[in-house]
């Protein structure tokens, strides 16, 4: 038997989204045209948007929920670093075919499973059928801060300490081996670390808990989703600075420095390599201390790498303290 093909726009949203929407009563059961948010006294409305394309930032062949999933993770990763908690979120959903109600009930299985973790509810969007164009997701997310609070990237300050949360370059070493899952790349990792590394990739972990520890504590701060350099550059012409950054001191999970250990062309991926969606945070540094502590009291570890300067630009120091060159500092989307 074939799989069933949704038929009709009104199927899709009722039958599928409607009920990720059930607990906002600003959605309307998704039956209006709009929807209405009311923020609580004394708090601001932050909203970011990221779309994902298939075969762009996505494989064609990945799985429903995981694209769901990955889709609302990267915006709430957004959130995070601004110090939000997440409320709601948009969703606009391009469909080159009919998809099937098998497809439907996965993706949105993915959606309520990170909706559900972390605390926030659809609550309109738009759907149709675009033949002949890559699938494409796009997330408009919402959280809330104290009014005047949030935390931005052009606020850093000359001798502050810089932090990032997590290990880094897991993402681009994940995304390797999910291009040639089944050829010999990285041999000396187990079957563990391989899914490990490749579940970095395939479905990233908003640091959410750092978000009050942010709005306390970083006098800056912005997520990693095109590398660290690149990032960290953007972040420091914001804010009219520099920064130094020790390459030594970068965190690497038990599988990336395995993988670095035995392959030197990887060395640059914990510095250039994107979609770590880690917090890229400066602290002042009477605070590193208590910032180090507290995060680790939320379950997440982060680790200072260096420091804001006077200047422009991002130094990367070797092991011998000498400036180093990348090939690449991160992403490039254009």
């Amino acid at each position: 038997m074939s799989p069933r093909t949704i038929i009709s726009e009104e199927e899709l949203v009722q039958q599928f989204l409607a009920p990720l929407a059930a607990s906002a009563p600003g959605a309307f059961e998704l039956k209006d045209d709009c929807a209405t948010i009311t923020a609580p006294a004394g708090h601001d409305l932050v909203i970011t948007t990221d779309a994902l394309t298939s075969g762009l930032h996505f494989f064609p062949d990945e799985k429903p929920e995981t694209i769901g999933w990955r889709a609302l993770a990267i915006n709430i990763s957004d959130l995070a670093a601004k110090g939000a908690t997440p409320l709601h979120y948009l969703l606009a959903l391009a469909l080159p075919e009919a998809p099937t109600a098998d497809w439907m009930i996965q993706f949105a299985g993915g959606l309520k499973d990170a909706q559900d973790h972390y605390g926030l509810t659809l609550i309109g969007g738009d759907t149709d059928r675009r033949p002949g164009v890559p699938l494409s997701v796009t997330i408009t997310a919402m959280g809330l801060v104290p009014s005047g609070r949030m935390v931005r990237r052009g606020t850093a300050k000359v001798g502050d300490r810089i932090f990032v949360s997590g290990t880094l370059g897991d993402a681009a070493l994940g995304l390797a081996l999910r291009r040639a899952p089944e050829a010999k790349r990285f041999p000396e990792l187990d079957k563990d670390q391989r899914a490990f590394l490749v579940g970095r990739f395939l479905r990233p972990t908003p640091r959410i808990e750092l978000s009050g520890l942010l709005i306390d504590s970083a006098s800056a701060a912005m997520d990693l989703s095109d590398g660290l350099a690149k990032d960290l550059g953007r972040m420091c012409k914001a804010s009219g600075v520099g920064a130094r950054v020790s390459l030594g001191k970068l965190p690497l999970s038990v599988a990336a420095a395995a993988v670095l250990a035995a392959h030197p062309e990887w060395a640059e991926a914990p510095a250039n390599g994107g979609d770590d969606y880690e917090i890229l945070a400066t602290i002042a540094p009477a605070n590193a201390a208590a910032f180090e502590e507290a995060a680790l009291e939320q379950g997440v570890a982060v680790t200072d790498i260096g420091e804001i300067v006077k200047g422009a630009g991002v130094t990367l120091l070797d092991a011998a303290g000498k400036p180093a060159v990348l090939a690449k500092t991160g992403y490039e989307h254009f």
